[in-house]
């Protein structure tokens, strides 16, 4: 049966107003978009910030007579105008949103697939991840630095002879980044972040990639000594400037750090924050943002 949906450009309304009394109007599903594509950047730690411009969607199973749409446009505090009714079609909504996330590669072997594809391709690390509600499926420019980084190390090492005996991933989000150090080889990693929801997408993940027993799962910030042979930090600029200290002291003498999160022009003020313990460079950017890794001295010092 032929679904309807309510459209309605937020403006000056409340986003969260409004979506309560949708879903008291009968709504299944509410959903925000962008309606300029502006871009949202650094929203402080479990801030929800709305675009400049924001159009709000609800569906409803049932036909919306004229009764209700007046009393919505009450309870919202706008025109009955503004509210734009259309008929969509009856869908699996739980599934439709997947449909455009396929496979990505990340470097030479390193692909995020999720559940309902597969990769078919020769020598391919794979880790399984559909999108959630945790940070971090590899769409994200800081995301996708971090795991080509992680393959070109994988790569660098497989040549070496090299190990990776402890990974931390601090402010893990989905999990994304400790499962893919994991499946490239290192023994053990430590997933940390400040949200109860990204530990339980954390270790979810881990489980259906069969990493889960090489995991640590750390709801309070690890503490130094750890002695991680590599850390990473897909974070914000700011934080990733306060965290200096602590993070470098939790590297073993030559272990790496590797830092994401933030913007080509917020870079110096990084580097310079964790020049008493290493010298970060940048190692490669993409779509404006910036990935740093540095390497810290057997003496702790700058290297």
């Amino acid at each position: 049966m032929p679904q309807q949906a309510i459209t309605l450009e937020l403006d000056e309304l409340d986003a969260e107003h409004v979506e309560q009394a949708c879903f008291e109007a009968g709504a299944v599903s509410v959903v925000l978009t962008d309606c300029r594509d502006d871009a949202i950047l650094e929203p402080a730690p479990g801030e929800v910030r709305l675009w400049p411009a924001t159009r709000l969607q609800a569906v409803y199973t049932e036909p919306l007579t004229a009764e209700t749409l007046a009393q919505l446009a009450i309870d919202i505090g706008c025109a009955p105008s503004r509210l734009q009714v259309s008929e969509i079609a009856d869908r699996v909504w739980e599934r439709e949103w997947l449909r455009d996330f396929q496979p990505m590669r990340f470097g030479e072997r390193l692909w995020i697939c999720p559940s309902h594809a597969s990769v078919d391709e020769a020598n391919a690390v794979v880790i399984k991840l559909d999108p959630g509600l945790a940070f971090g499926t590899g769409t994200h420019p800081t995301t996708r630095l971090c795991l080509e980084y992680l393959d070109a190390r994988a790569a660098r090492d497989s040549h070496s002879g090299s190990d990776t005996p402890l990974v931390i991933d601090y402010g893990c989000g989905s999990g994304v980044l400790a499962i893919a150090a994991l499946r490239l080889g290192a023994a053990h990693a430590v997933a940390y972040d400040i949200d109860p929801q990204a530990l339980t997408a954390t270790l979810d993940n881990a489980a259906a990639n069969g990493v889960a027993q090489a995991l640590t799962i750390a709801n309070e910030a690890p503490q130094a000594p750890l002695a991680a042979d590599l850390l990473l930090a897909n974070i914000l600029s700011g934080p990733l400037c306060e965290l200096a200290p602590r993070l470098a002291a939790l590297l073993k003498p030559d272990g790496e750090l590797v830092l994401a999160g933030l913007l080509e022009e917020q870079a110096a003020e990084v580097i310079a924050a964790y020049s008493p313990w290493l010298t970060l460079r940048p190692w490669r950017s993409l779509e404006g943002w910036v990935c740093l890794a540095g390497t810290r001295s057997a003496a702790g010092e700058p290297a």
